[in-house]
């Protein structure tokens, strides 16, 4: 059994024919996934794909480049979401400086955050984090902002240092596709050094295909990519990558 903490089934990429990706998922293992919404629609989106299935849950939230124009009778809309029964998180929540330049729309990205951060906390969820060129940032926010339930840093892309930092604030560290890539160093050492009760895998599909399927339509099939990659750089079994992960994801989820 595995389980695939990050996947958009909601993407049009993968939304057409999600049935069949489930069911390729199923036949390569992994068992139970985490469909995540970046805004309304999306995570409106990912509730109704974990309805069809007993193994399928919602993760929902507002993407931090997605919050703009975001009225408080939306935002309200959406975290009334939270409260549906296949809800097992907030997300995917954070900071974007790849994508945002501006300071004051970085600013606007804190804010948001850390207003989602509360909503987690009223509503005793925990949370997924999407970080990009914005650790810093992201560290200090959830310095100053304590996460009730703990949560996790999907696609992980940080460094041990950083890692540590991370793991004292409550988070989980989730590894992808990236984990795979040849010249990827941050990652595999992050695999190898992360504590294994702290260690989560996923796909972010369909983004961030795993070698050697990168460039490709990614999909939560290729979780079991992931576990491999990692069992090699941590010398143990795939079994013990995959009990263990999933054994992380429940607690953390509560599912």
């Amino acid at each position: 059994m595995i389980i695939d903490t990050h996947c958009h089934l909601n993407d049009e990429e993968l939304y057409k024919d999600y049935k069949n990706v489930v069911k390729r998922a199923k036949e390569a293992g992994i068992t139970t996934l985490f469909v995540v919404g970046w805004d309304y629609e999306s995570s409106k989106q990912a509730i109704e794909i974990a309805e069809s299935d007993e193994n399928i849950f919602a993760i929902v939230g507002y993407h931090p480049c997605n919050i703009e124009g975001v009225s408080d009778e939306e935002f309200d809309k959406t975290m009334s979401l939270l409260d549906h029964p296949k809800v097992v998180a907030l997300g995917e929540i954070g900071l974007d400086y790849y994508w945002v330049k501006e300071t004051e729309k970085r600013e606007c990205q804190k804010r948001f955050f850390i207003r989602q951060i509360n909503e987690a906390n009223k509503h005793n969820l925990p949370i997924s984090i999407h970080c990009r060129d914005a650790i810093d940032d992201c560290l200090r926010v959830l310095k100053e902002n304590h996460v009730n339930k703990g949560g996790v840093m999907h696609c992980y892309s940080g460094g041990p240092e950083y890692m540590n930092e991370f793991l004292k604030v409550g988070m989980y560290i989730s590894l992808g596709g990236p984990v795979t890539f040849k010249n990827a160093k941050a990652p595999k050492e992050v695999a190898i050094k992360v504590p294994f009760d702290k260690l989560l895998v996923e796909t972010d599909s369909p983004y961030l295909a795993p070698h050697p399927l990168r460039g490709s339509v990614n999909e939560p099939a290729n979780t079991l990519l992931v576990v491999q990659e990692i069992a090699r750089l941590r010398n143990v079994s795939e079994e013990e990558v995959a009990e263990q992960t999933t054994k992380n994801a429940k607690r953390l989820f509560n599912i």
